[in-house]
């Protein structure tokens, strides 16, 4: 997946055809919503991480919109920050709110973190964990130079799962199953493939005659623009429509 990163979502998502040309991190200016919640409750930047999906969850640096300066980004993830950044690794495993200043009281930052967060002023960083029951696969983050109060984040905990479905929709609705328009007999196919199965046992473990398997097969293989059966196999796991 391409690491470049454009001024708006939407012109992104126009030249992605899948999740790999999307890149992975995107620098988003002006959003409706987000400038609304800036009313209500003022922060310098944000950054919304993660997608339900498989491979692009939470801390793994795969899809991340935010308004953090491009300049940070670059020298944050080119060092490699992401890895021993302690902010981060205490988010990963986290059951509720992550404050920065909490976290560096057991764990100090690296000084080339603590340089950067200074000098571009991404500064008290507050986490806010998003699940799907209990798997965290996704996060809302703010800063500001200020820290946040209690009736501040009390507001944001109730807000950072709407704002995580609002950034990311467009991103899953392009790219989710039913945007494919992969029907169930396609993907309980592939999914019956992806363990190794021929046709006759896939055909066995979901009832269709040979014929209707290898149909919905050759038409899965057709709308995830894959070269075989293996390829299509590999684009519905990474997609995260088949596990």
């Amino acid at each position: 997946m391409p690491s470049s990163r454009a001024s708006s979502s939407s012109d992104v998502l126009d030249g992605a055809v899948d999740l790999r040309s999307l890149p992975q991190r995107r620098h988003v200016t002006a959003h409706p919503f987000v400038e609304k919640l800036r009313i209500a409750v003022h922060f310098d930047f944000y950054a919304v991480s993660g997608l339900d999906l498989d491979g692009y969850h939470f801390g793994s640096g795969q899809s991340i919109d935010t308004d953090i300066p491009p300049a940070f980004l670059d020298a944050y993830y080119g060092d490699n920050l992401l890895d021993i950044d302690p902010f981060v690794q205490a988010s990963k495993s986290a059951s509720g709110v992550v404050i920065e200043k909490n976290v560096y009281a057991q764990t100090p930052p690296p000084r080339r973190l603590q340089y950067l967060t200074e000098t571009f002023g991404v500064l008290n960083r507050t986490l806010f964990p998003v699940r799907r029951g209990d798997n965290v696969f996704g996060a809302v983050a703010f800063a500001r130079k200020t820290a946040f109060a209690d009736h501040e984040l009390d507001f944001l905990v109730d807000v950072a799962d709407v704002m995580h479905r609002v950034i990311t929709r467009p991103i899953m609705d392009k790219f989710s199953a039913p945007t494919l328009r992969l029907i169930d007999g396609e993907i309980a196919c592939l999914r019956s493939a992806s363990f190794g199965k021929t046709t006759d046992e896939i055909a066995e473990v979901t009832g269709y005659t040979a014929d209707t398997v290898n149909s919905y097969i050759k038409t899965a293989i057709r709308k995830l623009s894959a070269n075989n059966r293996v390829h299509a196999i590999a684009e519905a796991i990474r997609r995260g429509l088949i596990y």
